[in-house]
């Protein structure tokens, strides 16, 4: 089973010609709302590539919190671990180019208030994995790893957006995930040298003794694990928008994990899973599902130790 721990948002998506400078306005022609989150959507992306998943986070008592939700419900997600807040659903404003390129800003809303008591000692059982990202205050995260460590569940960390992490928490994750950019920010604040995003993962993985994932883009990914290295390439698409490719993989990768997949299968399939939801607009709509994913699996290359 996979329990997330995370943000619950309303995405309000604007295509533009071009992304806005600092002071720049630009216009768009019209928007889609959607739902989204980086929690809820790699909670969706678990359960569409086959998990039983529970989504544990806060929404407000609004109108946004049905649609917030909707999704989740459709896709079999448990939302019993879901509290209703005074404060509003959580909402982000992105624009999307012609070219997929976004910008993100999200207004935190109810995810501010989410806590980890809100999930159950009950489910931190061997085997579980619990999910975290960083749109949730930050002090409960660790809080949370610090329990379901200390009854024997599994913890992946995708850090994003970059923020520090506590040493200590860093150890004691199973797998981290992290972008190009927050690899570089994270092995930074952990005073580690590191030229490009490779070498940050791998640094970090060596520092932490933990699993590290950094995705590349249209470069593909990399992992770090006990002193070895595996990368695996893009599927060849063309890319319509890049909302939740990150989450796509994640939550592929979590659910892989989930089945019994080793590092390097699990690494492939989360490529698979974050290409294909590049391939339709918006955050939710885009996450494939498992029959997507296996549909593909032959187009990508398996994974290279490197």
């Amino acid at each position: 089973m996979i329990i997330v721990f995370g943000s619950i948002n309303i995405d309000l998506v604007v295509p533009v010609e071009r992304l806005p400078r600092p002071g720049e306005t630009v216009l768009g022609p019209g928007y889609t709302l959607v739902p989204g989150g980086k929690g809820a959507n790699q909670a969706l992306a678990a359960a569409r590539a086959g998990s039983e998943v529970r989504m544990v986070g806060r929404t407000g008592r609004d109108g946004f919190a049905d649609v917030a939700l909707a999704d989740l419900r459709a896709g079999g997600v448990d939302l019993s671990g879901v509290a209703a807040d005074a404060l509003p659903t959580g909402c982000a404003l992105i624009p999307v180019d012609g070219e997929g390129r976004n910008l993100i800003v999200v207004a935190a809303g109810a995810n501010g208030a989410a806590r980890a008591e809100q999930v159950p000692d009950a489910l931190l059982v061997k085997d579980a994995i619990v999910v975290l990202q960083m749109e949730v205050p930050l002090a409960e995260n660790w809080r949370l790893v610090d329990r379901a460590k200390a009854r024997g569940a599994r913890v992946l960390l995708n850090c994003a957006p970059a923020a520090a992490v506590p040493p200590a928490s860093l150890a004691r994750l199973d797998w981290l995930v992290v972008n190009e950019t927050e690899a570089e920010i994270l092995a930074g604040r952990l005073g580690l040298a590191a030229a490009d995003p490779r070498a940050a993962g791998r640094a970090i993985a060596t520092a932490a003794q933990t699993t590290v994932i950094v995705t590349l883009g249209g470069e593909g990914a990399v992992a770090y694990a006990g002193g070895q290295a595996w990368s695996v390439g893009v599927l060849p698409i063309k890319p319509v928008d890049t909302v939740a490719a990150g989450d796509a993989f994640v939550g592929a990768f979590a659910a892989a994990i989930d089945a019994g997949r080793d590092l390097p299968k699990a690494l492939h399939r989360a490529s698979v899973a974050g290409g294909l939801a590049c391939t339709v607009a918006g955050a939710q709509p885009s996450l494939p599902t498992k029959a997507a994913i296996e549909s593909r699996i032959a187009d990508l290359p398996p994974p290279k130790a490197s």
